[in-house]
């Protein structure tokens, strides 16, 4: 009984496969976002304001950062948790693929959310004029906990690894 159950449980990992799949429809589909982006700006690039294009490029930004976001919770999530990737001898695999432990893929993910947070201030910054002075403050205590919680969680892993 005991051995079935440990069986169930151990085979139970591939319940997360779809859900890697469906993260890989999220990524299509901030594609699609992006390039919806792009065909707006062509019609207009002769008349947008320098600002204004720094924003939709800081937009563009955030989503590319998503994405890389995305693939690596998809690939290293699986591999963790799923099984290995089997890409081939003549494919190419990517260098980090195999490397990224729960851990590390953690740090990696905290980082990414504060590069994404940053871009998103950024944003905020050169929109300001526009945006009540509350709302500000808030987006930058929010910005400053995302640091703070990327860092203690880097930190707690520096000396739990030693």
């Amino acid at each position: 009984m005991e051995k079935v159950f440990e069986r169930l449980m151990y085979a139970s990992r591939w319940i997360m496969a779809p859900i890697y799949l469906g993260l890989s429809l999220v990524l299509l589909a901030l594609g699609i976002k992006f390039f919806q982006e792009i065909f707006h700006i062509i019609p207009i690039i002769f008349t947008i304001a320098e600002v204004d294009l720094v924003l939709i490029t800081l937009s563009l930004i955030d989503i590319t950062l998503v994405g890389g976001l995305l693939i690596m919770v998809m690939f290293s999530g699986y591999e963790n948790f799923v099984s290995q990737l089997d890409v081939g001898e003549n494919s190419e695999k990517l260098s980090w693929l195999g490397k990224m432990d729960s851990g590390s893929l953690k740090n990696k993910v905290a980082a990414s959310i504060v590069a994404i947070s940053s871009i998103h201030l950024l944003k905020v910054f050169m929109n300001a004029e526009n945006i009540e002075n509350d709302k500000i403050m808030w987006y930058l205590l929010i910005h400053i906990t995302f640091v703070l919680s990327a860092f203690a969680m880097g930190y707690l892993d520096k000396i739990t690894r030693k």
